[in-house]
């Protein structure tokens, strides 16, 4: 299912609510907030344009990252998808700041 992910299933989150479904079957309720296509990491046998969403929870959490879950339109829901934390660089402390990576 993960492969079957593209940039335009996408899209129509951004400024978004979601809820992330966390490896410990906990819901976090999160915003998304940026969406960058990444053309350099392509591989030449890749047909999907590789992708990395950002994302922040709304409410404070100590998830770092792991194999998350997340309802996508048209897809629905869609399980294994790893997700990282970043940094907050300035930014709330108390809340958390993620990335997912689509190559």
């Amino acid at each position: 299912m993960l492969q079957a992910v593209q940039i335009q299933h996408v899209q129509p989150l951004l400024g978004q609510q979601r809820t992330l479904h966390l490896p410990d079957g906990t819901a976090l309720p999160i915003r998304i907030e940026h969406l960058d296509e990444v053309p350099a990491a392509k591989t030449r046998y890749s047909e999907r344009m590789p992708f990395c969403l950002e994302f922040n929870s709304l409410v404070p959490t100590d998830f770092v990252d792991g194999l998350c879950a997340l309802e996508l339109p048209e897809l629905g829901r869609v399980e294994d998808i790893f997700v990282s934390r970043v940094p907050a660089m300035g930014r709330d402390p108390q809340l958390g700041y993620f990335c997912i990576s689509f190559n």
